[in-house]
């Protein structure tokens, strides 16, 4: 399955890692460092450039999305019960 992550970007749901809260988990110093080092190695992709409310991690790439975590979630619920 797929899940729409903003924008034009929609990415497969078996490659999700995690979805994060940017405002709660960039709080954290070792948050920033990871999220800074993958920025460097280019694994980074800004699905838009609006406010950015969550990042999603996959086996390859980190995902900085405009939508909400709950949004996220709620998508994925949906998509299983389906």
């Amino acid at each position: 399955m797929y899940l729409h992550i903003g924008e034009d970007t929609v990415i497969n749901t078996k490659n999700i890692i995690g979805i994060f809260d940017m405002d709660t988990s960039t709080v954290n110093k070792a948050t920033r460092d990871y999220l800074s080092k993958a920025e460097k190695d280019k694994k980074v992709i800004y699905v838009n450039y609006d406010l950015p409310k969550s990042f999603i991690v996959t086996e390859n790439n980190i995902y900085v999305s405009p939508l909400n975590t709950n949004t996220l979630l709620k998508r994925t619920r949906q998509e299983f019960t389906l």
